[in-house]
C-alpha cells in the first residue's frame, strides 16, 4: 500500500521526489505551480525530465497533482469561470508534461446560484477542458469536500451527478479525503460506519472509480461541514478510523497521501504511525 504526503516544490518541481523519499514516502502529491497564483512560468523540458528521473531514482511509485485553490469550475461569474477553465486546462497540460496521471481538484462552489446549476457548470467546465486537452493521458479526480458554504461535492450523490454529465466518464475518477468525508457526514471512524461508507460510494459511483485517498484527521465532528485537517490520531476520526482504511484490501494499490497541518515537520512521524496500523497477514 503506497503511503505518502503532499510535498513542496520549492526550488523547482524536480526537487520533490528527493524530499518525498527523505520523509519516507512511497508516493506523493504536489502542486505543479504556486497554488495561490493564476499564472506560472511554463515547465521546461529539462525540469520535467529531471522530475521524472527523480521519481525513479528515489523510488516514488505514484504521484498525484492537486490543482490551484483559486480555480472554481462552478462559478456563476463569467469572467472567473473563464479564468478558472483556462487555469484548469493549464494544470492538465502541466500534469501531462510531468508524466502524472491523476489531477485532483475540488469540484467548485455555486456561490448562491444553486446546487443543480453549479453541478451543470462543473460538468460543462470539465467537458470544455477535456475537449481542448485532446488526450487521455490525465485523469481528473473529483475530491469529496466537507461542504462548507456553497461548496459542491460533499456527497457521493453530488459527485455522481457531475460524472453523469461528462462526455467521457472514463476520463474521471474520485479522490476520497477522510477529513472532508467525515465532516460531510460519512462515519469512517468505526468499522461498521466505514463499511457503510464504502458501500455507498460503490452504489453511487462504483468503487473502481476511487483512484486516490487523502489521509487527514478531522478537527470537526461528524457532519460538522468543517474543513479543518488534524494530525493523524489527534482528531475526531482517530487511529481506529485510519486502521479501517489502511487495512482495506480494496484500496491497497491506491496512493494515500497526508495533507495534515504540520506538514513536512511531522509527515515522517505520521507515516510511521499509519504503517504501525497495518495488520500483518
Amino acid at each position: 500500500m503506497p503511503l505518502g504526503a503532499h510535498v513542496t516544490i520549492s526550488g523547482g518541481v524536480f526537487k520533490a521526489p528527493e524530499r518525498a523519499r527523505a520523509l519516507t514516502c512511497d508516493c506523493m502529491q504536489i502542486f505543479s505551480k504556486n497554488q495561490m497564483q493564476w499564472k506560472a512560468k511554463p515547465l521546461t523540458a529539462e525540469d520535467a525530465d529531471r522530475f521524472i528521473a527523480g521519481l525513479e531514482e528515489h523510488d516514488i511509485v505514484q504521484t498525484v497533482i492537486h490543482d490551484s485553490y483559486l480555480i472554481n469550475l462552478a462559478s456563476p461569474d463569467e469572467m472567473l469561470l473563464e479564468r478558472s477553465r483556462d487555469a484548469f486546462l493549464d494544470e492538465m497540460m502541466r500534469a501531462k508534461k510531468l508524466g502524472v496521471r491523476y489531477l485532483i481538484f475540488h469540484p467548485g462552489a455555486h456561490v448562491g446560484s444553486g446546487e443543480q446549476k453549479g453541478i451543470q457548470r462543473i460538468a460543462e467546465s470539465l467537458n470544455w477542458a477535456s475537449s481542448r486537452f485532446g488526450s487521455s493521458d490525465v485523469e481528473l479526480l473529483l475530491e469529496i469536500t466537507a461542504g462548507q458554504g456553497s461548496v459542491l461535492g460533499h456527497s457521493f450523490e453530488q459527485l455522481a451527478g457531475i460524472m453523469d454529465l461528462l462526455d467521457d466518464r472514463s476520463s474521471a475518477g474520485i479522490c476520497f479525503d477522510t477529513c472532508h468525508a467525515y465532516a460531510a457526514g460519512y462515519d469512517v471512524r468505526t468499522p461498521k460506519g466505514y463499511e457503510r461508507t464504502i458501500e455507498q460510494l460503490d452504489d453511487y459511483l462504483g468503487i473502481d472509480k476511487l483512484r486516490a485517498v487523502h489521509l487527514n484527521d478531522s478537527k470537526g465532528k461528524l457532519g460538522s461541514r468543517l474543513d479543518r485537517h488534524e494530525e493523524i490520531g489527534k482528531g475526531h476520526i482517530g487511529l481506529e478510523g485510519f486502521a479501517n482504511i489502511v487495512n482495506d484490501s480494496r484500496l491497497e494499490d491506491l496512493p494515500m497521501v497526508l495533507e495534515t497541518p504540520h506538514g513536512e515537520k511531522r509527515y515522517a512521524h505520521e507515516l510511521k504511525t499509519l504503517r504501525s496500523l497495518v495488520r500483518k497477514s
